[in-house]
């Protein structure tokens, strides 16, 4: 986990799967703790169905905790999961560039 001027951001790996729910989920729930998050989904190749809604969970919790949450220069394959799984409208207000 980074930090930027006004929010910590969170890198997810190439392979968001199984393997590294736990990995990630740490890293989010710190940086929600600490204040604004952004997620940096750039690198992503592959990414499961738990990963996407556990980045939803993350964004619910900040938004209940009135903290900022985004998901930056999401790839390809992270867009393509998400359009694949009808979750356009979950992701709707998180994506940024």
């Amino acid at each position: 986990m980074a930090e930027a001027a006004d929010s910590r951001i969170v890198a997810l790996p190439a392979i968001v799967d199984l393997d590294a729910l736990d990995f990630v989920r740490d890293g989010l729930i710190e940086a929600v703790e600490l204040g604004a998050v952004r997620v940096d989904a750039s690198q992503v190749e592959r990414v499961s169905t738990n990963a996407l809604f556990m980045l939803v969970s993350a964004a619910e919790t900040a938004k209940r905790n009135s903290m900022g949450f985004e998901i930056s220069g999401a790839s390809a394959p992270i867009k393509a999961a998400i359009d694949r799984l009808g979750l356009a409208h979950a992701f709707s207000g998180l994506m940024k560039g």
